[in-house]
């Protein structure tokens, strides 16, 4: 008896259940080739998950570097404030996007 990962759920189960514990998928009903399917298809609603995180990210940088280099800030506290948020937003959104292009590749790479 070995443990597998449910293609569902991706959750740790025995290779001889006939149904996922977690999720309820139903293992007898269905031709290798569904749950071959069914494990692509999860595995594309990660890699799309992880892709719409990259866009935020992408997104936040740029409007954290619009107003970093175009904003027009004085030398008051407040104006000190939104500049220094606004370098936090840059670098946040950069750090962001570089974590999901590493999290994108070790998800291809799983296949």
């Amino acid at each position: 008896m070995a443990i597998v990962n449910c293609p569902s759920c991706s959750k740790p189960i025995s290779d001889k259940a006939r149904e996922c514990p977690h999720c309820g998928m139903n293992f007898e009903n269905q031709s290798a080739e569904d749950i071959q399917r069914k494990a692509n298809y999860e595995l594309y609603k990660k890699r799309l998950k992880i892709q719409n995180q990259s866009m935020l990210a992408i997104l936040l940088f740029v409007i954290g570097a619009y107003f970093t280099f175009m904003g027009d800030f004085g030398t008051s506290v407040t104006d000190r404030i939104l500049q220094n948020g606004a370098l936090l937003l840059t670098a946040i959104g950069f750090v962001w996007y570089g974590v999901n292009r590493v999290r994108l590749v070790l998800a291809k790479r799983k296949k």
